[in-house]
C-alpha cells in the first residue's frame, strides 16, 4: 500500500507549530529562526513538496521576482544578476531574467504584464526612462525597484549610482596626471547613462581648468566594444587627444583597439579611463583604470528593497545612492 502523501498539516504537527506558521516558513514569509529551522527540518524528514500552483492561488504569490536589464551579455548586468540571486536565494525567492535589448516597448510590456502576476516583484534597469515608464510604474500590478534614475513623478524604490560625479573625478584624475586634451567617448545620445557621463565630463573640465573642445566628444552607437572601436576611430580622424574617458569599460576596450590600430601607445601617448570596473579591466593590456559605480552594491540594495516592499507593502518608497570610486590601474601612466 502506498505511503500517504505528506501535507502541510503533517509538517506542522511534526514541527510542533501551527499550520499557519508552517505555511509562512515554507513560503518565505518572515518568521523566527527557530520556527523556520524546525519547519524546514520537518518538511525534509517527511519529504513534503509544496504544490506551487495551489500555493500561488491561495497566497496570490508566485515565489518569483524578476530582473529586467538592457543586455545580459554586459558584465555589469552579470554582476548584478549574481548579487540579486544571492539575496533572492537567502530570502526564499526565485529569480527570473529578462534581457530587453534596451527596447522601451519591451520594458513597458514587462511592467504592464506585472498585472498578470507572472512574478511578485520586479527590478528594472532602463537606459531611457520616459513619461510612459512613469505612468506604467505608477500603475504597476506588483512592486518595482528601479536601478538608475526614475522620473520625479514615479513613487517607487530607487537605487542610483552617481556616474556624473564619477566622470568628473576621472577627468580631474587625468588632469592631475598631466593630460590636457581629454576626450569623451560616450554612449548613445538620448540615453540616461550618456547624459550623466557627459555632464560629469564637462563638470570635470571646468573644475580642472581645462578648456572645452567639442571636437574631443564622440558618441558611440551602443555601449559595446565594436561601436567603441568605431567611435574612437572617428574621433582620431579629427582630433588627437592625450586622454580618453570612456562611458563604460566595453567602450574603453574598443578604444584601446582603435588606439593600437593607429599606432598610439597607452598610456604613453594616450591615457584611457573606463567606467564600471568590470572583471575585464584586469584582462586588458595594460590593465584599465576605471570608475567603479558599485554594480554589485546597487543590485544587492535593489533586491533587499524589493523583498522589504513585498513583506511590508505599506512602507514609504526609498531612494538609495551609491558613491562612485576611482580604481587606478596602468592605462593612465605616471604623473607628469
Amino acid at each position: 500500500m502506498a505511503e500517504p502523501v505528506p501535507t502541510i498539516t503533517t509538517v506542522a504537527r511534526l514541527a510542533n507549530v501551527s499550520v499557519a506558521s508552517a505555511s509562512r516558513a515554507l513560503n518565505g514569509i518572515k518568521t523566527t529562526p527557530a520556527v523556520f529551522e524546525r519547519v524546514v527540518e520537518a518538511a525534509e524528514r517527511v519529504g513534503y513538496v509544496p504544490n506551487a500552483s495551489a500555493r500561488s492561488l491561495r497566497s496570490r504569490r508566485t515565489g518569483h521576482i524578476g530582473f529586467a536589464m538592457p543586455d545580459v551579455a554586459n558584465p555589469v548586468y552579470t554582476t548584478m544578476v549574481e548579487s540579486i540571486q544571492e539575496v533572492a536565494r537567502a530570502r526564499g525567492w526565485r529569480l527570473m531574467l529578462h534581457s530587453t535589448g534596451a527596447d522601451i516597448d519591451e520594458e513597458l510590456s514587462i511592467v504592464r504584464d506585472l498585472k498578470r502576476r507572472f512574478v511578485d516583484g520586479l527590478i528594472l534597469v532602463s537606459l531611457r526612462m520616459t513619461a510612459h515608464h512613469a505612468s506604467e510604474l505608477e500603475n504597476a500590478g506588483a512592486p518595482v525597484v528601479v536601478i538608475g534614475p526614475a522620473t520625479n513623478r514615479t513613487h517607487v524604490d530607487t537605487v542610483r549610482g552617481n556616474s556624473r560625479r564619477g566622470a568628473a573625478e576621472a577627468v580631474r584624475h587625468l588632469r592631475a596626471r598631466g593630460r590636457t586634451r581629454i576626450a569623451l567617448l560616450n554612449g548613445p545620445r538620448g540615453t540616461l547613462p550618456a547624459a550623466s557621463r557627459r555632464l560629469g565630463y564637462l563638470d570635470g573640465l571646468r573644475s580642472a581648468g581645462v578648456r572645452r573642445d567639442d571636437l574631443l566628444i564622440e558618441d558611440a552607437d551602443d555601449f559595446t566594444m565594436e561601436p567603441g572601436r568605431q567611435a574612437a576611430e572617428r574621433l582620431l580622424t579629427r582630433a588627437r587627444p592625450d586622454a580618453v574617458l570612456c562611458a563604460n569599460d566595453l567602450l574603453a576596450i574598443g578604444a584601446l583597439a582603435a588606439l593600437r590600430g593607429a599606432g598610439l601607445a597607452v598610456p604613453e601617448d594616450v591615457a584611457v579611463v573606463g567606467m564600471d570596473n568590470t572583471y575585464l579591466c584586469e584582462l586588458t593590456a595594460p590593465p584599465l583604470t576605471t570608475i567603479d559605480l558599485g554594480a554589485a552594491e546597487r543590485a544587492r540594495t535593489a533586491a533587499e528593497l524589493l523583498v522589504e516592499r513585498l513583506e511590508h507593502p505599506e512602507r514609504e518608497p526609498r531612494t538609495v545612492d551609491v558613491a562612485p570610486r576611482l580604481v587606478i590601474r596602468a592605462t593612465c601612466g605616471a604623473s607628469a
